[in-house]
Parts: C-alpha cells; structure tokens; sequence
C-alpha cells in the first residue's frame, strides 16, 4: 500500500508543494512541512498517530469519514488515502450505502477562523484540496452538524474531533456529532494528553494561552461507561522525536 512507502508519505502526507513565480516569470517548486503534523509526531518519513488512524479506518473499511477541524489537513489527507487504498483493494466494490458509491467521502469541517491555527488550503488550488479532493465545508461544527450532516442524513463511520479546544467545543462537538457515528463506528479525538500540554508549559502567558486549549484531556474524563476508550500518549518515550499530544480513540460499547 502507498501509505507504507517512505517515499509517498515525504511526497503527499507529510509535505506540500509550494509554487512561486519569480520575477522572471519561472516558476520554482518546493516543498514545506505540512502544519502542526508534530502535533501528531509526525515527521517527513513517519506518519505519528496518524498511522493509528489509518490502520483502524482500513480495518473497520469506513466509508464515510469526517473531520472536524485541521490546520494543515494532515489528518485528513491520512483518512482520503485510507479510503482509496480500500477502493483499491476493491473492498466497496458494488457497496451503494450511503450514496457515495465504490469510494467513499472524506468531510472536513473548519470554519478557517484563525483560532488555535491558520488553515493554509482554502485555495481550491492548494496542493492539499488539489491532491486529495475532501468535501470541504468552511463553516463552524455546529452549522455544519444542523445545515449539512443532519439534512443530508448522513451516518459516519470514522470521526476525529479537532476543531475548537475549549471544554465547551469539544463537549458540543462529541455530543452532536456522535449521535451520527455508525454502531461499529469509530471517534477519535486530538489533543488529549494532560501532560504532554503540562511540559510545555513554560512561562506564565504560555500557561494563560494553554488554559484556552485544554479541553480534550479534560473532557475525555467524562466519557461515560457506554463508550470504550483507548488513550494514546507517547509523551516522554523519546526524547529526541516528536511525541503526539495526545490521540483517544471511542467505540460504543454493544
């Protein structure tokens, strides 16, 4: 699969092409770090946690695949590329559910507010929504849960939650968003490690600017028993490489 070849995650996953046009009017092409991939551990040759969500979207074969919020669309890049790689491997071939066919959908949800991170693919033409072609929906969560995902009815097998931070975000965004989440679906949601926010806290101003991005890890202890949970962290194993910040994975209990 293209997924676990080195040279296809520095080319598609990890990095985007930047075309600038110089003064001479040639074009120079380069490359630069998709944004915020260490929030995932990633680096130009590892794909972090978000090799975790892809294996689970091949696993479980979801179809319809939703995320709210990305600042750099890393992870939704990871959830198109799991999705193709099963329509490779033919695993929808002849499924109709849900309308989308032999291939699936990948939804992403971002209201590009600049809050907690700037988007850098509202451009149609931005190698991102060039590449892998999501469903984009500029919008907050909640808009898009009522004017779009409910009015379209439409159930979702894989969730990741990362658009706003705060409690009330998070909460708000589970809460809606899972009552659309498939019986065997899955949610996962970014930014769960308390510690891992904790050691980067420094000076006091960083702790005033942290304070308004902990909802995750303090949401995360609310789950009630109806939910499976499975926490993630790798904070601390490896000093010297990137850690995640924290990746929790949700399934219903039966």
């Amino acid at each position: 699969m293209s997924i676990i070849n080195k040279d296809f995650v520095k080319e598609f996953i990890t990095n985007n092409y930047v075309e600038e046009v110089k003064s001479d009017g040639t074009i120079e092409v380069s490359q630069e770090r998709v944004p915020y991939r260490w929030t995932h551990g990633a680096t130009e040759y590892h794909l972090g946690d978000g090799m975790l969500i892809y294996s689970i979207i091949q696993l479980m074969r979801s179809k319809t695949v939703v995320c709210l919020g990305s600042g750099g669309g890393f992870i939704p890049r990871i959830m198109t590329q799991a999705r193709l790689d099963l329509h490779d491997q033919e695993i929808f071939k002849g499924d109709k559910s849900h309308n989308h066919g032999d291939i699936g959908t990948t939804y992403l949800v971002d209201a590009a507010n600049g809050i907690g991170g700037k988007v850098n693919y509202l451009d149609e033409e931005s190698f991102y929504r060039r590449t892998f072609g999501p469903r984009f929906i500029k919008d907050t969560t909640e808009n898009a849960y009522y004017n779009f995902f409910v009015k379209q009815d439409i159930e979702i097998d894989f969730l990741h939650i990362d658009a706003g931070h705060s409690y009330e975000d998070v909460k708000n965004d589970f809460e809606l968003y899972s009552e659309l989440v498939a019986p065997n679906g899955i949610i996962s949601i970014h930014d769960t490690d308390e510690k891992y926010q904790k050691e980067l806290i420094i000076t006091e101003d960083e702790r005033e600017y942290y304070e308004l991005f902990d909802g995750p890890p303090k949401f995360i202890k609310e789950i009630g028993p109806e939910w499976q949970r499975f926490d993630f962290f790798n904070s601390g194993l490896h000093r010297s490489k990137p850690a995640s910040t924290g990746l929790t994975l949700l399934r219903r209990n039966a």
